[in-house]
C-alpha cells in the first residue's frame, strides 16, 4: 500500500516527489468522472514498471489523498524502486 498526494489537472503527467509521507504525483488529466484516477493508475504503473492489474485504488476517489494497493509485488522491492527514482 503506498500514500499519494494527487494534483489534477497539471501540466504533465509525472511523479513529482514526496509530501508528507505520501508520494507526489501529477496528471493532465481533470478530477471528473473518475480520469485522474484512472491516469494516476496508469503513470504508477509506467513509472514502476509493474502490470495495471497490480494496481487498485482503495481509498481516496474524490480526494486528492490517496492510497494504491500494490499486489504481487514486495514492499521492499517497491521502496527500492520509488527511492531509485526519486533521486
Amino acid at each position: 500500500m503506498i500514500a499519494l498526494r494527487a494534483q489534477p489537472g497539471a501540466k504533465r503527467n509525472a511523479v513529482v516527489g514526496e509530501v508528507g509521507g505520501a508520494l507526489k504525483v501529477s496528471v493532465t488529466a481533470p478530477p471528473e468522472d473518475g480520469r485522474a484516477n484512472d491516469a494516476i493508475l496508469e503513470l504508477l504503473h509506467e513509472w514502476l514498471g509493474i502490470r495495471r492489474s497490480q494496481l487498485e485504488l482503495v481509498a481516496g476517489r474524490t480526494n486528492r489523498n490517496k492510497r494504491v494497493l500494490i499486489g504481487g509485488v514486495s514492499v521492499d522491492s517497491i521502496r527500492m524502486q520509488i527511492e531509485e527514482r526519486l533521486r
